[in-house]
């Protein structure tokens, strides 16, 4: 096999990866020279000569003529009549160049020269593919679906390279088949081996600010500001926006008329329910609204310990804590306060804590009332049992029983 035909070999590389001609003959002189240095000892006195533009290259061995039988190194010396055999007028003292075919270097040294040109070339495509990803940290990326597997989907980029969905950087109700689109941000990107491992992710709050950042011109041109985002991926979601402009209303910019603007970012999440809130710097404001919908009464705060009690009627106390708990949830995760839902009008004296009959009534049923904000006997005998049906996993059955039970108690 003649030098060109290896070098021709291998130019399908420069077609398929993220290498150029000089850099793929740069990686090529690069591994002759190691080969050389095996076989020879030494890679100091030859040339590589390299021609990028017509993809060959030649290699040329220089000794030094010397005397017959005065042959110290025979890698860069040879004997006067050695050296005629090349040419008959070489004299002692001269330089002799010798072009070296791979012929001469032996079917196991080119063999492993190839296999080291293949890594040499694949290394240069990870590091590349490495850098290149790390800079798209943060940033929204869309790919398409290769394979579906239990625990994460494979994507495939218009490039071809290959990024990773996980399981559990999915929205819960996420579904998607192959060759369906999939966007999400560039999570992480990680060297596996050799190999740069790309993680998508949908569940962060950077890629819903990112999505605020695509779809509402004023956010994406800094008048107003995603200040932060908080998310329980697929359910619920809140966002606190600021504007440095008093004529622009930030959050009804970012919701749009009829919540057009925000609709196509709700689709893109799963139908996630998303609270878009002006944010502040008085805390108790903040508190209130971040527990939209509910309407607080009053906020007591305590700065030391980071705690805020609301006050709310306790018509009111259901909205605050939200299905399964989310809104004071996400509450307390915007403003940085461990929130305590205080009831406004009820004696304690008066009514009884639900943990108090779990010698009769089933932990996992009394934590489907505390859920939706009902501890006491009295909040939840005031509930109606239809609605109870509809807001917790309780069969009606069930939710009688506990009526009956609580009744018994307060009358005796």
């Amino acid at each position: 096999m003649e030098n060109i035909a290896l070098i021709d070999s291998f130019s399908e590389f420069k077609d398929n990866k993220l290498i150029d001609r000089v850099t793929l003959m740069a990686i090529l002189e690069d591994v002759f020279r190691n080969a050389l240095k095996k076989k020879y000892g030494s890679d100091d006195n030859f040339d590589i000569i390299i021609n990028p533009d017509k993809g060959d290259m030649e290699i040329w061995r220089n000794r030094t003529v010397v005397e017959d039988g005065e042959v110290e190194d025979p890698n860069s010396e040879i004997s006067l009549s050695e050296a005629r055999k090349i040419e008959p007028d070489f004299e002692v003292g001269e330089e002799v160049s010798e072009e070296v075919k791979l012929i001469d270097l032996g079917r196991r040294a080119i063999l492993a020269l190839r296999q080291n040109l293949i890594s040499k070339i694949h290394e240069h495509d990870n590091t590349n593919l490495y850098k290149q990803f790390k800079d798209l940290i943060g940033d929204i990326y869309t790919a398409e679906v290769h394979h579906v597997r239990p625990k994460m989907i494979v994507l495939m980029d218009d490039e071809g390279n290959e990024i990773v969905l996980p399981k559990d950087k999915q929205i819960p109700n996420d579904y998607f088949k192959k060759g369906d689109n999939v966007r999400g941000i560039i999570e992480s990107v990680e060297l596996k081996g050799n190999k740069p491992q790309i993680v998508m992710s949908r569940t962060s709050p950077d890629f819903l600010e990112k999505l605020f950042e695509q779809e509402i011109p004023e956010v994406f041109d800094g008048l107003i500001n995603v200040k932060k985002v908080v998310r329980i991926p697929g359910e619920k979601a809140k966002v606190a926006v600021d504007s440095y402009d008093d004529r622009i209303d930030p959050v009804g910019a970012c919701v749009g008329m009829k919540g057009s603007r925000i609709h196509g970012i709700v689709r893109e999440l799963g139908n996630e329910n998303i609270d878009v809130i002006n944010y502040t710097t008085n805390p108790q404001l903040y508190i209130t609204r971040a527990l939209s919908p509910a309407r607080v009464s009053s906020v007591k705060i305590d700065e030391q310990t980071k705690k805020a009690e609301v006050f709310l009627k306790i018509d009111e106390v259901s909205k605050a804590i939200g299905k399964g708990g989310h809104n004071i949830r996400l509450a307390s995760m915007l403003t940085g306060y461990d929130i305590d839902v205080i009831r406004e009008g009820v004696e304690e004296v008066d009514d009884v804590e639900l943990r108090e009959f779990s010698d009769e009534i089933e932990n996992w049923v009394i934590e489907e009332f505390e859920k939706i904000g009902l501890d006491t006997a009295r909040s939840v005998l005031g509930q109606d049992v239809e609605d109870l049906i509809r807001r917790t996993d309780l069969e009606e059955e069930t939710i009688l029983d506990v009526f009956r039970i609580l009744k018994e108690e307060l009358e005796d």
